[in-house]
């Protein structure tokens, strides 16, 4: 039986882990780990997210058109993603000033940091 490889939209339209560093030359960076080489640059993080979201849809093309292997996004299965947390209000206030300064929402801004944190 021959393999027979889903469409493109399907892999355009899954949803892959990025991971956010800042970086002091350029301002952010931004890589998907499940699509290897693919990474990008932005001065803010909403043009970094663009960014992404372009240079992911650019590599499944030209991975899908080569006929390589498309890596599944990486899951775990055991975490909802979702965390209730409770704050000062005035750090809640500083968190999304500083969120609409860089166009992102909030909730875009607090995984950003939570990501880049040590």
């Amino acid at each position: 039986m021959k393999f027979v490889q889903p469409y493109l939209e399907y892999y355009l339209n899954l949803q892959y882990p990025v991971t956010f560093y800042p970086d002091a030359e350029v301002g952010y960076v931004a890589e998907i780990k499940d699509l290897p080489g693919c990474f990008t640059q932005g001065e803010t993080l909403e043009e970094t997210m663009t960014n992404i979201n372009e240079a992911r849809e650019l590599w499944i093309e030209t991975a899908y058109e080569a006929g390589d292997n498309i890596p599944l996004p990486s899951t775990d299965d055991s975490y909802s993603g979702k965390l209730m947390l409770r704050m000062p209000k005035s750090l809640h206030r500083r968190l999304s000033e500083t969120a609409e300064r860089e166009g992102v929402s909030l909730n875009q801004y607090i995984v950003y940091l939570v990501s880049t944190a040590r």
